[in-house]
């Protein structure tokens, strides 16, 4: 049976939608993922569909979830990803292994068009070493 992981963030625009989506890309075969967000925007940023896509990845079917979605769903892991969610992080998540690692948040980011494709791609390169560091180098 798969272990499960569950990305939270804020807005699940971005971040979590990254960790997702490279999980289930790279780890499916040992982990299902899910992502949502504690105050979920309602769309996943066409910025982070784009750099997903670079690696072959389709996000595009995904959708930003509320957390509330997830009630009594049970996690192996739960991995905040934003010190926000990590303060708001919901009660009801149990006894799944918590683990907070805080990444920029690539919407905040104040430049150029072309300078912002590469901050969401450093993003996701980012969350891919920490969130695989994680999951395979953590559970052996």
């Amino acid at each position: 049976m798969k272990k499960q992981v569950f990305f939270l963030c804020t807005g699940n625009s971005c971040r979590s939608q990254m960790a997702e989506g490279l999980v289930n890309h790279y780890l499916g075969d040992e982990w299902k993922a899910y992502s949502a967000g504690t105050a979920p925007v309602g769309y996943v940023h066409p910025l982070t569909i784009q750099v997903m896509s670079e690696l072959d990845i389709d996000i595009s079917r995904q959708r930003s979830k509320s957390a509330d979605e997830f009630r009594g769903n049970e996690f192996n892991t739960v991995v905040t990803v934003c010190d926000d969610a990590a303060k708001n992080c919901p009660v009801w998540l149990g006894n799944s292994r918590k683990i907070h690692t805080g990444f920029e948040d690539p919407t905040r980011a104040t430049c150029s068009d072309e300078e912002l494709l590469v901050v969401f791609r450093q993003v996701r390169d980012e969350i891919h070493r920490e969130i695989f560091g994680l999951l395979v180098k953590g559970n052996r």
